[in-house]
């Protein structure tokens, strides 16, 4: 069963962030030591023994659809409003609307713990925290007075409504439509797809922000406009009044998060009116729906990250529990009875390694993403959001493409048993593998990156990062701590590919060989991450105490010297691989 690993997170919150600079020089608000420590240990409590608890059955029973209605998998209901009496769901809000105004960071490293107890909890509220930041930035006083503070408290869960059947990643074929009533509000009318949480039976109202067109329009991305939709009206008093004309048709049977809802939801057919139309509320401005929904979906996008470092810890723990249960065959040092526990043996230490280095690597990303975001609204906001601006792209994509290596290294170490469902590896597999899909692919997190993050400050943003990347190695080398011996001489490497590889992009970009570009950014996204996450590891590794040095200096010992040496072969297939592109569409046509 998962626990949550507390130390661990606080550690990189504190010393692997800046955010311990931060608490320390009052720059974090009223966030302390003492109160991160405390907060840390009962989001962990909660994850380990009320979330977890209830992953196998929501996984099993999933949800149901009928009429119209969606009903959670058994107990998950009550494990929600547990979750929000708790005031977890509140934890970034602002204050005038209930919430606890505490940093980002320390919100990224609490969501880890709800997704590693269960991904399909987990995905609700992030869903819910970033419509509390869409509404809080960008709509009207009269709509935050209403909906906020029942959003903030998350006695109402918030949705996001972009995809539709014709209009998945590209938004420029979006048909659902808008027609203003001309009183301020607005018929919504569309069909929008894989709407997560579209539809349940967790809380007695949904905020729907749906993204739709308005008559005159202008074709294209420009065209698009944001309008708040409730699934019930609210009442003059608070309180709820007709039932909207939206309603949840379909939900989709997956491969994974089987207790999320998935909903197809329709809007304005006259189910739930007379009059059809789904009344909606603008927000933001007419035709810059976009860049409301962005706020929201930057938002989303890290902490889906940290959905693959957080199945990534909760594998980790269930594949080392196995191995040092299950015995089989021989092994050096093992002088017990029988036959040894397969911990021992070199290919199983290998892969549990791996995962852990993995892991650690990507949560360190996530973290330092998060802080950075906190530190956007600074004195020195410019560079942080551009620091964060970078790495988002990097904390999504490199975070769940290891959160799938991770889970499938984990079923491969439960051998035979990995691969039936009774051990519990195969649902974390299986999880795993849309968090590289939604939010953005990861496909779509490397062109970001490399488009348009890479020229952030005519480069200086992602060189900037690399210097300082390179300090940790300076530091590392001043060590006088034996078990971090070599690990310097054997980072740099590393960063010397990285930054080899950005110089190269940033030419063929202003060069406009766009096409060069493109062919390299997934691996240079990946690149990045074992970069990066490795400098991180050594960092960590130099901020331990004695009692936990040598577990982290060996993590990172591990990770230098068996996982970073794929950083050459990377910035090979970013320098060279463009060209074996060459003719791919006339190969890759169907008969």
């Amino acid at each position: 069963m998962y626990r949550a690993p507390i130390s661990e997170i606080a550690h990189t919150l504190k010393h692997v962030t800046g955010l311990g600079t931060a608490m320390n020089n009052r720059s974090a608000g009223e966030l302390s030591s003492d109160l991160l420590d405390a907060i840390v240990e009962e989001a962990g409590k909660f994850a380990s023994d009320e979330i977890a608890p209830l992953s196998a059955i929501g996984d099993v029973q999933g949800t149901t659809l009928q009429d119209g209605a969606v009903t959670m998998p058994e107990g998950w209901s009550d494990l929600y409003k547990r979750w929000c009496k708790g005031g977890w769901n509140a934890l970034t809000g602002p204050a005038e609307f209930g919430g606890q105004d505490l940093p980002m960071a320390l919100q990224t490293a609490a969501f880890e713990m709800w997704n590693s107890g269960s991904l399909a909890f987990g995905i609700g509220p992030t869903l819910t925290i970033g419509a509390i930041e869409a509404v809080n930035l960008h709509a009207s006083d009269e709509l935050k007075s209403i909906y906020l503070e029942k959003l903030v408290s998350g006695e109402w869960t918030g949705t996001m409504n972009l995809t539709e059947p014709q209009s998945g990643s590209d938004l420029n074929g979006l048909k659902s439509r808008a027609e203003p009533l001309g009183d301020g509000r607005y018929r919504i009318f569309g069909q929008k797809i894989f709407i997560t949480y579209g539809e349940h039976d967790m809380t007695d109202n949904i905020v729907h922000l749906v993204l739709a067109r308005l008559p005159d329009a202008p074709p294209g991305q420009r065209g698009i406009s944001l309008f708040l939709v409730p699934k019930f009206l609210v009442n003059d008093d608070g309180s709820l009044g007709a039932r909207n004309d939206v309603f949840c048709h379909s939900v989709e049977h997956k491969l994974g998060i089987h207790a999320s809802p998935t909903c197809t939801m329709i809007y304005g057919d006259g189910r739930f009116s007379e009059e059809a139309g789904a009344i909606g509320w603008l927000v933001g401005e007419e035709n810059r729906g976009l860049a409301c929904m962005f706020t929201m979906m930057n938002n989303a996008r890290l902490l889906v990250g940290i959905q693959g470092v957080a199945v990534a810890e909760a594998a980790t723990q269930k594949a080392v529990a196995y191995a040092n249960e299950r015995r089989q065959g021989k092994a050096d040092g093992w002088d017990g009875e029988g036959m040894a526990p397969i911990v021992l043996h070199p290919d199983v230490q290998r892969n549990l390694l791996t995962m852990k280095a993995l892991t650690a690597a990507a949560r360190a990303i996530c973290y330092n993403c998060a802080h950075a975001i906190d530190q956007s609204a600074s004195e020195d906001g410019a560079h942080w959001s551009d620091r964060a601006a970078l790495l988002t792209p990097i904390a999504k994509a490199f975070s769940t493409d290891i959160g799938c290596d991770v889970a499938s290294i984990g079923v491969q170490v439960h051998g035979g048993m990995g691969f039936v469902e009774e051990t519990g590896a195969a649902q974390f597999m299986r999880d795993a593998r849309i968090a590289p899909i939604y939010e953005g692919t990861n496909g779509i997190q490397a062109i970001d990156l490399v488009t348009r993050k890479l020229p952030l400050s005519g480069g200086d943003a992602a060189n900037g990062y690399i210097t300082e990347l390179r300090e940790i190695i300076d530091q590392t080398r001043e060590s006088n701590r034996q078990e971090l011996a070599g690990l310097a001489d054997a980072l740099t490497p590393a960063l010397d590919d990285l930054q080899v590889s950005t110089d190269y992009l940033l030419r063929r970009l202003e060069a406009g060989d766009r096409s060069s570009a493109l062919s390299g950014a997934m691996p240079y996204l990946r690149l990045f991450g074992l970069a990066s996450g490795g400098c991180y590891l050594a960092k960590s590794a130099l901020a331990s105490s004695d009692a936990d040095f040598s577990e982290r200096a060996g993590l990172a010992r591990f990770a230098v010297f068996n996982l970073l040496p794929e950083t050459t072969s990377l910035r090979r297939v970013v320098e060279q691989g463009a060209q074996s592109l060459d003719g791919a569409g006339a190969m890759l046509k169907t008969a």
